[in-house]
């Protein structure tokens, strides 16, 4: 396996992107674990279920109908979605103010448990995704993914991102460059495969001092297609 220096994928990308300025313009900046700690739980359920309806949807008609979703599940509010039965579910399942989709609905009582459960055990869900260590962070996907529903493949680190929470993704550009150099061999979500993954981004975050969001991006921005 043939490794790049960050500085060579960093230089590509800044060429791609027309320079140092123009690139670093189009970096996230992730919270800090501070920072994070002072997001309510009701907001993670929210973003946990914008991301669920978002994917396989358009994201513009999904934000558009995005009040109606707040208004008709009462701000997301954990122990009111707890104390939900199935069949006030069912109902607000078919309510037009919002996008009618049973399944999908139906993620919301069960990543409210998911959420319920982690402020149990740290006092907030945001104390726990504050903690959680960067060097570890396809651990929470894990956890995203095993605790919660239809939080799997991209949607759980796209949420965290979202969120404010530093995480590299893996997205198809970056997933191309992974197996082009051969990080990434046979399944993407295979033991080996993620923990060659953390490992590369692990080694890029030494070398660099970046965060994992900004190295995701700029391994992006150096390889996939050049939209300015």
């Amino acid at each position: 396996m043939v490794r790049e220096k960050f500085d060579q994928i960093y230089a590509r990308a800044a060429e791609r992107k027309g320079g140092d300025v123009a690139l670093e313009s189009l970096l996230s900046v992730a919270l800090s674990p501070e920072q994070l700690q002072q997001i309510p739980d009701d907001r993670w359920l929210a973003a946990f279920s914008q991301k669920v309806f978002q994917s396989g949807m358009s994201w513009k008609v999904v934000r558009a109908k995005w009040p109606n979703f707040e208004e008709v599940f009462f701000g997301f509010d954990i122990e009111k979605m707890l104390l939900m039965p199935t069949e006030m579910w069912e109902r607000k399942a078919t309510d037009p103010a919002i996008i009618r989709h049973l399944g999908k609905v139906m993620t919301i009582p069960e990543n409210a448990r998911m959420i319920h459960q982690a402020a149990c055990e740290y006092g907030s869900f945001a104390n726990m995704v504050a903690q959680w260590p960067s060097e570890d962070i396809i651990g929470l996907w894990q956890y995203l993914k095993k605790n919660g529903k239809r939080l799997g493949g991209n949607t759980g680190p796209y949420t965290l991102r979202i969120m404010g929470k530093d995480t590299f993704i893996l997205s198809g550009d970056v997933e191309a460059y992974l197996r082009n150099i051969g990080v990434i061999d046979g399944g993407r979500d295979t033991k080996k495969s993620q923990q060659a993954t953390l490992a590369a981004f692990n080694d890029w975050q030494q070398e660099s001092g970046r965060p994992l969001c900004q190295i995701s991006q700029i391994i992006a921005f150096s390889c996939g297609d050049n939209r300015l």
